[in-house]
């Protein structure tokens, strides 16, 4: 869609003018990785979670991000402490539920988080965002064991009962706020190879709500602009971890107009 694809340069423009701070709440796997992919894109990251000073930060973010990779008891409480605040004062929250589905835990947490909190966008597998509609759905650790197909009635479905905007990420990924669905195009096969590429799919979607208010278009525009560096790095990488570097450089080097031009999102 021509619009959108003016939208993703547009609003890849507005994060490089603006360097939105983005709180990020996240695993330690990824932080060093989503921290990176931030700064490449023209952001600002911070990696906070101590439950003292988790408020004072929301009051200095654009946006928040929640990630629930290496989760225990007290960082739930710091995280719905983080997003009551957030919801407050009407800045946007990221939430991916990273495992939710593997367990009582996980599952439990991504809900108490979005009955609790304001969540402006979900991003998961497809395992993972079923897991949060279904007690049914399972899931393989952080792997998803159903595809985006799989997802796409119930994530539409979903998106209605709880008023958020889901994006659901795989080969081709599908975001939909229960009313208007969009797919997006983009990727590269050695991405599930490198740890954290869905977690910063989710950081950046932080990013482009900061300047983008509709969370249909800032999440499919954030995650075509990733597809189009993914893209971009695997013509150049020779595996997984010179993927990882190429990636971070494409991010960095991708103008909006080049954004535009190959910018794939489509009505599902």
């Amino acid at each position: 869609m021509f619009a959108l694809a003016g939208k993703a340069a547009e609003n890849l423009r507005k994060i490089r003018a603006d360097k939105p701070l983005i709180h990020n709440i996240t695993n330690f796997v990824v932080m060093n990785t989503t921290a990176n992919v931030l700064l490449a894109c023209g952001a600002s990251p911070i990696m906070a979670h101590a439950d003292n000073e988790v408020e004072e930060m929301v009051d200095l973010a654009g946006a928040l991000v929640l990630n629930l990779g290496t989760l225990t008891d007290d960082w739930v409480t710091t995280m719905i402490k983080a997003g009551r605040r957030a919801s407050d004062l009407g800045k946007p929250i990221v939430l991916d539920p990273v495992g939710a589905g593997a367990t009582p835990l996980r599952t439990n947490a991504a809900r108490a988080i979005l009955f609790q909190t304001w969540v402006s966008v979900v991003r998961g597998n497809a395992s993972e965002i079923l897991s949060l509609a279904q007690q049914g759905s399972t899931t393989k650790g952080v792997d998803a064991i159903h595809t985006v197909t799989d997802a796409a009635e119930e994530a539409c479905k979903l998106a209605r009962e709880l008023g958020t905007t889901l994006a659901v990420t795989g080969p081709t990924d599908l975001v939909t706020d229960g009313r208007r669905t969009l797919m997006v195009e983009g990727g590269h096969p050695l991405m599930p190879y490198v740890t954290g590429t869905g977690c910063s799919a989710t950081a950046l979607i932080g990013a482009f709500l900061t300047v983008d208010k509709d969370p249909l278009t800032a999440a499919a525009t954030a995650l075509a602009y990733f597809g189009i560096a993914g893209e971009t790095a695997g013509a150049r990488a020779e595996g997984p971890g010179s993927f990882l570097i190429h990636l971070l450089d494409a991010l960095y080097t991708l103008s909006p107009e080049e954004v535009e031009a190959r910018c794939r999102i489509g009505k599902g």
